[in-house]
């Protein structure tokens, strides 16, 4: 199937170009219809422009670019089709050439005299499209020179402005940065840290066994230096470097005077303590950049990280993208979210499936018995799911919804462990939407309405009551009008025998 009139979308307006040279789509007439593109002079005698719409300013061109991309069919676009196609039925249609496979599917909807053909269904529409891009400045005679290319440059800039515009508050590119850092310098604090462990070891092997801490064993080690100059006078500044614990301190002295560690030169022991330096700055970052993060959801994602804790939301949010993407998931992705290898390789061998993800360094899963911890993650997955859409579609941000939803899992799991019953989600709901509207200041209208029907109920009760007490005294009437008929009806039949009985004996 040929298209009979080809859709040219450009930044300066939309085109309509009908097909006046029919050309088969097989074998060599294909290949001249290519050879053909290039020329224009070939090119032109094949399409004849029938309307060309022209955009009234920057604006309307992104609004309608945006619906292009969105796939979806614009006023300006539906209005121009109608006057400019044959209006045909159902069975005689109009082919139109489309590029975009999107708008072809909203047209098809909005005309259905209308048949689109795109580049994946017609490679002949195809190449006819990209003749229209290439010599559509000749070919719309209103246009003037630079006009299609000055077009591209300013809807292109203000395209990807709008697309990559965002809330400097409500930011969440800057929290899939931060735990990714985060991540990486958890690793390399570890390596660093086994490294200093092991290379000032050589001088001093006890204090291993001493200090477990890496961020507190490169102080101390930092503070030590050479272990011989270590004394009792040195208690209250090493126990500074340990949290103030004067035990441990004091041991670490006792522990340096019968040390069977080797000697150290002076120019050994600058690169050891210049390394452990570095490793100490490293964790210093690091509790910044995590205080950091914390601020930071509380700003993004604050019901998210009051539910499930700031790290772990985190990671759910740059596992998916963005906070939009991971709002769009539902529970039993959110669940499994970040066990996707383990999930398809029990799908290929047929095996269990695994009942968490990234969820699984919650609390709350290690809390729960190990026969609970299925129910307990796909709980919090669901959970999860609406604080996450709740952060990503709420104005003010609120930590109400989460400290409800955190209470609910709280008592699912309680409900497992000891059976009490939890409360229900709608009554949770209604208290953490009443404390939001309270603080900010919004009359709930459905409390409105309820108290409306409170107020109104003794009305409608004393109607009903009336009513009823109507009902009664009609049909007390209806059962004596009834007697009364039946009395007599008996009445007559009782006289018809008589009257029967004497006209029997008159006969006999």
């Amino acid at each position: 199937m040929s298209a009979d009139y080809l859709l040219h979308e450009s930044p300066v307006g939309y085109a309509i170009f009908k097909v006046t040279h029919q050309v088969d789509t097989v074998g060599n007439r294909l290949k001249e219809v290519q050879s053909a593109i290039q020329d224009l002079a070939k090119f032109g005698k094949m399409v004849q422009l029938v309307s060309f719409g022209p955009f009234q300013g920057a604006a309307q061109a992104l609004e309608n670019a945006n619906e292009i991309s969105e796939g979806m069919l614009s006023e300006y676009l539906r209005s121009l089709l109608e006057i400019n196609l044959p209006k045909l039925g159902k069975k005689n249609k109009v082919v139109l050439g489309v590029a975009d496979k999107n708008l072809a599917g909203s047209i098809k909807a909005t005309f259905p005299g209308i048949e689109c053909e795109t580049a994946d269904t017609s490679e002949l529409v195809g190449d006819l499209l990209r003749g229209l891009r290439l010599h559509s400045a000749k070919l719309l005679k209103q246009l003037q020179d630079g006009d299609v290319e000055r077009a591209q440059l300013g809807l292109g800039h203000a395209y990807s402005r709008a697309k990559v515009k965002f809330s400097v508050q409500k930011n969440d590119n800057h929290i899939i940065q931060a735990i990714a850092t985060l991540d990486g310098l958890d690793k390399a604090i570890n390596t660093f840290a086994m490294r200093v462990r092991e290379w000032y070891g050589w001088h001093f092997p006890e204090l291993i066994k001493i200090v477990s801490d890496n961020h507190t064993y490169a102080k101390v080690a930092l503070f030590i230096g050479d272990k011989k100059r270590l004394t009792d006078e040195h208690l209250h500044e090493l126990a500074a470097q340990v949290n103030d614990d004067e035990e441990m301190a004091q041991t670490v002295i006792d522990a340096a005077k019968v040390s069977m560690g080797q000697d150290i030169s002076a120019a050994d022991m600058d690169n050891v303590t210049t390394f452990a330096q570095r490793v100490a700055n490293l964790t210093k970052y690091r509790k910044t950049l995590h205080n950091y993060l914390v601020s930071k959801m509380s700003v993004v994602a604050p019901n998210l990280a009051c539910l499930i804790g700031e790290v772990v939301g985190a990671r759910l949010i740059a596992h998916a993208g963005s906070l939009t993407n991971l709002c769009k998931y539902p529970a039993s992705t959110i669940q499994i979210l970040g066990a996707e290898k383990a999930l398809f390789r029990a799908l290929k061998t047929k095996g269990n499936t695994p009942k968490y993800g990234l969820i699984y360094h919650s609390s709350f899963i290690g809390r729960a018995g190990q026969r609970n911890k299925g129910r307990i993650s796909r709980f919090l997955a669901n959970k999860c799911s609406i604080a996450s859409r709740i952060d990503n579609f709420s104005e003010t941000p609120s930590t109400k919804f989460g400290e409800a939803l955190r209470k609910q899992v709280e008592e699912r799991i309680e409900f497992y462990a000891s059976g009490k019953a939890p409360e229900k989600n709608e009554t949770a709901m209604r208290k953490a939407m009443d404390a939001v509207l309270s603080d900010l200041n919004v009359v709930d209208p459905t409390a409105a309405e309820s108290n409306e029907v409170a107020d109104l109920a003794p009305r409608a009760i004393q109607k009903q009551e009336k009513k009823h007490k109507d009902k009664k005294s009609n049909s007390k009437k209806r059962s004596r009008d009834t007697a009364d008929d039946t009395a007599a009806g008996e009445d007559l039949t009782n006289g018809e025998q008589q009257r029967k009985k004497k006209h029997k004996k008159k006969e006999k």
